[in-house]
C-alpha cells in the first residue's frame, strides 16, 4: 500500500542544504557513499532527488 505522505515532487540541491542545514559537498559526499538517495539527472545541468526518496530516507533515520 502506497504511502499517502510521500510524494513524488523535486528537490532542488539548494532546497536539501536549507532543510538539512548541510552544504553541497555534504550531499555529494552522502550520495558517493551510499548514505543519501541519488540524484536524478533531468538535463545537461539539471540534477533532483525523489522528495518521496528524500521523506524515506528520513524516516529509515528516525526509526534507526
Amino acid at each position: 500500500m502506497p504511502n499517502k505522505h510521500l510524494s513524488d515532487t523535486y528537490l532542488k540541491r539548494q532546497q536539501l542544504e536549507a532543510k538539512f542545514d548541510i552544504s553541497k559537498a555534504t550531499i555529494y559526499r552522502w550520495t558517493k557513499a551510499g548514505k543519501f538517495p541519488a540524484a536524478i539527472h533531468l538535463g545537461a545541468n539539471m540534477v533532483r532527488w525523489k522528495s518521496s526518496q528524500v521523506e524515506a530516507w528520513i524516516a529509515e533515520r528516525e526509526v534507526g
